[in-house]
Protein backbone atom coordinates (compact mmCIF):
# COMPACT_ATOMS: atom_id res chain seq x y z
CA UNK A 1 0.00 0.00 0.00
CA UNK A 2 1.53 3.36 -0.72
CA UNK A 3 2.03 5.98 1.94
CA UNK A 4 1.44 9.65 2.01
CA UNK A 5 4.83 11.57 3.07
CA UNK A 6 4.60 15.20 4.77
CA UNK A 7 6.90 17.42 5.95
CA UNK A 8 6.64 19.80 8.62
CA UNK A 9 8.94 22.04 10.67
CA UNK A 10 11.55 20.19 12.62
CA UNK A 11 11.09 22.57 15.33
CA UNK A 12 9.36 25.15 17.09
CA UNK A 13 5.60 26.12 17.41
CA UNK A 14 4.41 25.60 13.82
CA UNK A 15 5.63 22.07 14.54
CA UNK A 16 3.42 21.39 17.69
CA UNK A 17 0.65 22.69 16.41
CA UNK A 18 1.66 20.36 13.31
CA UNK A 19 1.39 17.48 15.13
CA UNK A 20 -1.56 18.63 16.82
CA UNK A 21 -3.87 18.75 14.02
CA UNK A 22 -2.69 15.16 13.15
CA UNK A 23 -3.34 13.77 16.19
CA UNK A 24 -6.44 15.89 16.49
CA UNK A 25 -7.57 13.68 13.61
CA UNK A 26 -7.00 10.46 15.07
CA UNK A 27 -3.79 9.94 13.66
CA UNK A 28 -0.97 8.29 16.02
CA UNK A 29 2.31 9.19 15.16
CA UNK A 30 5.69 7.01 16.58
CA UNK A 31 7.74 10.09 16.66
CA UNK A 32 10.75 10.02 19.31
CA UNK A 33 13.55 12.32 20.24
CA UNK A 34 15.77 13.51 17.41
CA UNK A 35 13.75 11.35 15.00
CA UNK A 36 14.02 12.86 11.16
CA UNK A 37 10.61 10.58 9.78
CA UNK A 38 8.58 8.49 11.55
CA UNK A 39 5.33 6.42 10.49
CA UNK A 40 1.75 6.59 11.51
CA UNK A 41 0.37 3.26 13.26
CA UNK A 42 -2.99 3.80 11.97
CA UNK A 43 -2.65 5.44 8.50
CA UNK A 44 -1.17 5.38 5.67
CA UNK A 45 1.18 8.15 6.60
CA UNK A 46 5.17 9.24 7.25
CA UNK A 47 6.27 12.34 8.62
CA UNK A 48 9.52 13.91 7.59
CA UNK A 49 10.99 16.60 10.10
CA UNK A 50 12.86 19.18 7.97
CA UNK A 51 14.17 22.46 8.10
CA UNK A 52 11.62 24.87 7.32
CA UNK A 53 13.37 26.82 5.09
CA UNK A 54 14.01 23.23 2.88
CA UNK A 55 10.22 22.45 2.74
CA UNK A 56 8.99 24.19 -0.54
CA UNK A 57 11.83 22.39 -2.56
CA UNK A 58 11.33 19.28 -0.85
CA UNK A 59 7.82 19.75 -2.64
CA UNK A 60 8.73 20.94 -5.67
CA UNK A 61 11.54 18.17 -6.58
CA UNK A 62 8.34 15.72 -5.22
CA UNK A 63 10.51 13.95 -2.24
CA UNK A 64 7.38 14.38 0.05
CA UNK A 65 3.98 14.66 -1.31
CA UNK A 66 2.51 17.52 0.92
CA UNK A 67 3.89 19.83 3.77
CA UNK A 68 2.44 21.84 6.47
CA UNK A 69 4.23 25.09 6.33
CA UNK A 70 3.70 28.82 6.46
CA UNK A 71 2.50 30.36 3.15
CA UNK A 72 5.24 32.76 3.89
CA UNK A 73 7.70 30.59 2.90
CA UNK A 74 5.57 29.63 -0.09
CA UNK A 75 5.47 33.21 -1.33
CA UNK A 76 9.21 33.25 -1.23
CA UNK A 77 10.07 29.70 -2.03
CA UNK A 78 7.38 28.01 -3.80
CA UNK A 79 4.84 30.29 -5.87
CA UNK A 80 3.77 27.65 -7.83
CA UNK A 81 3.29 25.31 -5.13
CA UNK A 82 -0.59 24.43 -4.48
CA UNK A 83 -2.14 25.35 -1.17
CA UNK A 84 -4.84 22.78 -0.23
CA UNK A 85 -6.19 24.00 2.62
CA UNK A 86 -5.60 27.24 5.23
CA UNK A 87 -5.12 25.66 8.63
CA UNK A 88 -5.79 28.50 10.84
CA UNK A 89 -2.86 28.64 12.90
CA UNK A 90 0.51 29.78 12.88
CA UNK A 91 -0.51 33.40 12.60
CA UNK A 92 1.45 36.10 11.65
CA UNK A 93 2.39 38.89 8.68
CA UNK A 94 5.46 39.60 6.59
CA UNK A 95 6.16 43.43 7.59
CA UNK A 96 7.84 46.44 6.99
CA UNK A 97 9.62 47.91 10.15
CA UNK A 98 11.70 50.80 10.59
CA UNK A 99 13.66 52.68 13.64
CA UNK A 100 10.89 54.45 16.08
CA UNK A 101 12.60 58.25 15.07
CA UNK A 102 12.25 57.55 11.68
CA UNK A 103 9.40 59.75 9.94
CA UNK A 104 7.68 57.69 7.65
CA UNK A 105 5.50 58.85 5.36
CA UNK A 106 4.98 56.09 2.65
CA UNK A 107 7.08 53.60 0.89
CA UNK A 108 8.58 56.28 -1.07
CA UNK A 109 10.56 56.96 1.64
CA UNK A 110 12.79 53.69 1.95
CA UNK A 111 13.35 54.79 -2.22
CA UNK A 112 17.17 54.10 -2.16
CA UNK A 113 17.78 52.69 1.54
CA UNK A 114 19.07 50.14 2.88
CA UNK A 115 16.44 46.72 3.77
CA UNK A 116 17.55 43.73 5.90
CA UNK A 117 15.55 40.46 4.91
CA UNK A 118 15.42 36.69 5.20
CA UNK A 119 12.86 37.26 2.46
CA UNK A 120 14.66 38.45 -0.51
CA UNK A 121 12.39 37.00 -3.21
CA UNK A 122 9.47 38.55 -1.25
CA UNK A 123 10.55 41.74 -0.68
CA UNK A 124 12.30 42.87 -4.68
CA UNK A 125 8.63 41.76 -5.68
CA UNK A 126 6.88 43.89 -3.53
CA UNK A 127 8.98 46.84 -3.41
CA UNK A 128 9.22 46.79 -7.32
CA UNK A 129 5.30 46.46 -7.79
CA UNK A 130 5.22 49.63 -6.00
CA UNK A 131 7.81 50.88 -7.89
CA UNK A 132 10.47 51.48 -5.30
CA UNK A 133 14.27 50.66 -5.56
CA UNK A 134 15.85 49.84 -2.56
CA UNK A 135 19.29 48.00 -1.69
CA UNK A 136 18.61 44.63 -0.02
CA UNK A 137 20.95 42.82 2.14
CA UNK A 138 20.00 39.20 2.79
CA UNK A 139 20.39 37.99 6.45
CA UNK A 140 19.12 35.06 8.29
CA UNK A 141 17.78 35.23 11.76
CA UNK A 142 17.79 38.03 14.00
CA UNK A 143 16.75 39.91 11.19
CA UNK A 144 15.48 42.74 13.61
CA UNK A 145 18.92 43.77 14.84
CA UNK A 146 20.39 44.62 11.65
CA UNK A 147 19.39 49.24 12.20
CA UNK A 148 20.87 49.16 15.58
CA UNK A 149 23.75 48.00 14.65
CA UNK A 150 23.78 50.29 11.09
CA UNK A 151 23.92 47.42 8.93
CA UNK A 152 20.23 48.48 7.50
CA UNK A 153 17.99 51.25 7.67
CA UNK A 154 14.73 49.11 7.78
CA UNK A 155 13.96 45.56 7.54
CA UNK A 156 11.45 43.05 6.40
CA UNK A 157 10.04 40.12 8.42
CA UNK A 158 7.68 38.16 10.32
CA UNK A 159 5.49 40.09 13.16
CA UNK A 160 3.41 38.18 15.29
CA UNK A 161 3.12 39.78 18.38
CA UNK A 162 5.36 42.33 18.04
CA UNK A 163 7.37 42.33 21.14
CA UNK A 164 10.37 41.39 18.83
CA UNK A 165 10.40 45.05 17.46
CA UNK A 166 9.27 47.00 20.43
CA UNK A 167 12.61 45.47 22.15
CA UNK A 168 14.62 46.65 19.03
CA UNK A 169 13.39 49.82 19.27
CA UNK A 170 11.42 49.14 15.55
CA UNK A 171 8.00 50.36 14.49
CA UNK A 172 5.89 48.55 11.49
CA UNK A 173 5.04 50.67 8.87
CA UNK A 174 3.29 48.39 6.16
CA UNK A 175 2.02 44.92 5.89
CA UNK A 176 3.32 43.27 2.69
CA UNK A 177 1.21 40.18 3.33
CA UNK A 178 -0.76 38.59 6.54
CA UNK A 179 0.72 34.17 6.67
CA UNK A 180 -0.81 31.36 8.27
CA UNK A 181 0.07 27.67 8.38
CA UNK A 182 -1.15 25.71 5.20
CA UNK A 183 -1.41 22.43 3.50
CA UNK A 184 0.58 22.26 0.14
CA UNK A 185 0.68 19.96 -2.26
CA UNK A 186 3.59 18.59 -3.93
CA UNK A 187 3.20 19.18 -8.27
CA UNK A 188 4.71 15.18 -8.47
CA UNK A 189 2.01 14.01 -5.92
CA UNK A 190 0.84 10.44 -7.36
CA UNK A 191 -2.62 9.69 -7.98
CA UNK A 192 -2.57 6.95 -5.40
CA UNK A 193 -1.28 9.59 -2.99
CA UNK A 194 -3.42 12.14 -3.76
CA UNK A 195 -6.29 9.92 -2.74
CA UNK A 196 -4.67 9.66 0.73
CA UNK A 197 -4.21 13.37 1.14
CA UNK A 198 -7.84 13.61 0.08
CA UNK A 199 -8.86 11.52 3.00
CA UNK A 200 -6.15 13.45 5.58
CA UNK A 201 -7.67 16.52 3.96
CA UNK A 202 -11.47 15.48 4.89
CA UNK A 203 -10.40 14.90 8.39
CA UNK A 204 -8.48 18.61 8.91
CA UNK A 205 -11.70 19.96 7.62
CA UNK A 206 -13.57 18.39 10.50
CA UNK A 207 -11.44 19.25 12.90
CA UNK A 208 -11.07 22.87 11.78
CA UNK A 209 -14.98 22.99 11.88
CA UNK A 210 -14.58 21.72 15.39
CA UNK A 211 -12.25 24.82 16.29
CA UNK A 212 -14.45 26.98 15.11
CA UNK A 213 -17.88 26.14 16.72
CA UNK A 214 -19.41 25.60 19.67
CA UNK A 215 -22.70 22.99 20.50
CA UNK A 216 -25.07 24.80 23.11
CA UNK A 217 -27.79 23.97 24.59
CA UNK A 218 -30.54 25.47 26.30
CA UNK A 219 -34.10 25.69 27.90
CA UNK A 220 -36.67 27.62 25.74
CA UNK A 221 -40.33 27.86 26.64
CA UNK A 222 -42.45 26.69 23.72
CA UNK A 223 -43.88 29.89 22.80
CA UNK A 224 -40.47 31.40 22.21
CA UNK A 225 -39.02 28.32 20.04
CA UNK A 226 -40.14 30.81 16.81
CA UNK A 227 -38.20 33.46 17.84
CA UNK A 228 -34.99 31.59 19.15
CA UNK A 229 -34.96 29.64 15.79
CA UNK A 230 -34.47 33.13 14.06
CA UNK A 231 -31.62 34.02 15.96
CA UNK A 232 -29.47 30.84 15.62
CA UNK A 233 -27.08 30.72 13.07
CA UNK A 234 -27.95 27.02 12.58
CA UNK A 235 -26.64 24.76 9.66
CA UNK A 236 -29.96 23.42 9.40
CA UNK A 237 -32.74 23.41 11.97
CA UNK A 238 -31.91 23.47 15.89
CA UNK A 239 -33.15 20.05 17.57
CA UNK A 240 -35.97 20.84 19.73
CA UNK A 241 -37.11 17.88 22.43
CA UNK A 242 -39.91 18.34 25.42
CA UNK A 243 -38.85 19.08 28.77
CA UNK A 244 -40.03 17.26 31.41
CA UNK A 245 -41.37 20.87 32.34
CA UNK A 246 -44.54 21.38 30.65
CA UNK A 247 -44.45 24.57 28.19
CA UNK A 248 -40.58 24.33 27.65
CA UNK A 249 -38.28 22.19 25.51
CA UNK A 250 -34.80 21.88 24.95
CA UNK A 251 -32.92 23.27 21.53
CA UNK A 252 -29.59 22.10 20.40
CA UNK A 253 -27.66 23.77 18.30
CA UNK A 254 -24.01 25.11 16.91
CA UNK A 255 -22.87 28.06 16.80
CA UNK A 256 -19.44 30.02 15.41
CA UNK A 257 -17.03 31.10 17.93
CA UNK A 258 -16.70 34.29 16.12
CA UNK A 259 -20.69 35.34 16.58
CA UNK A 260 -21.01 32.80 19.95
CA UNK A 261 -21.37 36.24 22.64
CA UNK A 262 -23.73 38.48 19.97
CA UNK A 263 -25.73 35.30 19.87
CA UNK A 264 -26.15 34.28 23.42
CA UNK A 265 -27.12 38.19 24.43
CA UNK A 266 -29.65 37.82 21.90
CA UNK A 267 -31.08 34.17 22.77
CA UNK A 268 -30.85 35.23 26.59
CA UNK A 269 -32.62 38.52 25.61
CA UNK A 270 -35.43 36.29 23.72
CA UNK A 271 -35.81 33.90 26.69
CA UNK A 272 -33.61 31.35 26.51
CA UNK A 273 -32.36 30.23 29.86
CA UNK A 274 -29.69 27.69 31.40
CA UNK A 275 -27.53 27.46 27.72
CA UNK A 276 -24.86 25.71 28.72
CA UNK A 277 -21.87 25.15 26.21
CA UNK A 278 -19.77 22.30 25.08
CA UNK A 279 -16.64 22.16 23.13
CA UNK A 280 -16.71 20.01 19.54
CA UNK A 281 -14.14 17.63 19.27
CA UNK A 282 -14.96 16.84 15.15
CA UNK A 283 -17.32 17.76 13.17
CA UNK A 284 -18.25 16.19 9.73
CA UNK A 285 -20.72 17.68 7.14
Amino acid sequence: MSTLKIAIQKSGRLNEDSIQILKDCGISINNGNDQLKASASNFPLEVLYLRNSDIPQYLIDGVVDAAIVGDNLLVEKGKNIEVAEKLGFSKCKVSVAVPKNFEYNSLKDLDGLRIATSYPNTVLDFFNSKNVTVDLHQISGSVEIAPNIGLADAIVDIVSSGSTLFKNNLKEVEVIFKSEAVLAVSPKITTENKAILNKLQFRIQSVLRARKSKYILMNVPNDKIELINEILPVLKSPTVMPLAQEGWSSVHTVIEEDRFWDVIDQLKEAGAEGILVCPIEKMVL
